[in-house]
């Protein structure tokens, strides 16, 4: 690949390494999988530089940003790169392959390294995920996990995977639970482009001929919208499978998994609070009064019987065209053996 040639994003695996020359915050929105940062400007070098450029033109600013990317690139050189061979073959993109990358391109090809740009930057990398999630979600063989809250279908999920099956876990790729109380402590949510570069990365993997197993999920889990594209295909399969637990069992699966929650009494009464236009205000109030006493078991139980399952079977009806013509799998636990029953039941087909 000559100097001169565009880089685009097919070409990238032919790099020994990728550089995201963007600042830190750009960088943890989202990136290209796998590449490390090494910013030109950090995040208030570039508010600076921008600024200038808004209220003094584009010299000065090119001029103050000059010495901040001159003082960044030696840093790297002395630091980041300081054992990099001399066959090394880095690729360097910024935000739309411009003086960022160039410039650290320039640098580093006069060291000797056969260094190139990619062309259009992270806003060509983010043509790429959206072209792929519009060509591959219409062709998944998706099998669709439904089951009322409680039912362990994330844990089956897993217990599939373990068990060699092709899985897309959307809750754990939105770290979210994907209902009322689903935030994880301590865990933020990715950002949407994050998300949906994780899910065109992990589609890319996937054996277009083998099923897939996924959550019935809704348009949003927590904060993150699902492809318009995925929500269509997951609608649309003919093959959706109900776990039907019992609710003994589904209430000691909730008491397990959402045990963390009494951790934080007053953050859970908060959350009820939304529920009061819906289940009244004398209900919520009861249930407020077990967060904050950190009484789960009929919170929980409540919660299921008022809350989530009278809706669980219309929503499910609405939302799936198979829902009918579903195939039901039966279950009298979810401990660990019982959801690995079932995903042996369900992979059995």
């Amino acid at each position: 690949m000559s100097h001169n040639a565009p880089v685009r994003v097919a070409d990238m695996q032919a790099f020994d390494t990728l550089i995201d020359a963007r600042s830190p915050a750009e960088f943890a929105l989202d990136h290209v999988p796998g590449a490390i940062n090494c910013p030109v400007l950090d995040d208030e070098e570039r508010r600076i530089v921008g600024t200038l450029y808004k209220q003094q033109g584009a010299f000065e600013a090119r001029r103050v940003g000059g010495a901040m990317v001159a003082a960044n690139l030696a840093k790297h050189l002395r630091e980041r790169f300081a054992d990099r061979p001399a066959n090394w073959k880095p690729l360097v993109y910024c935000w739309r392959g411009g003086m960022r990358s160039g410039s650290m391109v320039t640098w580093l090809r006069l060291v000797g390294w056969d260094a190139q740009q990619l062309a259009g930057g992270y806003k060509s990398f983010r043509r790429h995920v959206i072209s792929q999630l519009d060509a591959l979600c219409p062709q998944l063989d998706l099998h669709v996990i439904c089951g009322a809250t409680g039912s362990a279908k994330t844990r089956v999920l897993q217990a599939l995977a373990a068990q060699g099956e092709q899985v897309l876990d959307l809750e754990d790729m939105a770290c979210h639970k994907g209902s009322l109380l689903g935030n994880l402590p301590g865990v933020p949510q990715p950002s949407q482009k994050s998300f949906e570069t994780d899910l065109a990365t992990r589609l890319e993997r996937f054996d277009l001929a083998r099923p897939i197993y996924v959550e019935g999920e809704s348009a949003r889990i927590g904060k993150v919208s699902l492809p318009l594209s995925l929500v269509a295909r997951m609608r649309e399969s003919p093959s959706v499978i109900e776990v039907a637990a019992t609710p003994e069992a589904r209430l000691a699966f909730l008491l397990h998994d959402y045990a963390y929650l009494g951790d934080d009494r007053e953050g859970l009464a908060a959350q009820l609070a939304k529920l009061k236009e819906l289940q009244g205000k004398e209900t919520v109030a009861r249930w407020q009064q077990w967060a904050l006493a950190g009484d789960l078991e009929p919170l929980f139980a409540e919660l299921m019987a008022l809350h989530y399952d009278p809706h669980y079977e219309r929503s499910q009806e609405r939302h799936f065209a198979a829902w009918g013509q579903r195939r039901s799998v039966q279950a009298q636990s979810l401990d660990e053996a019982g959801i690995e029953a079932l995903a042996r039941k369900i992979a059995a087909r």
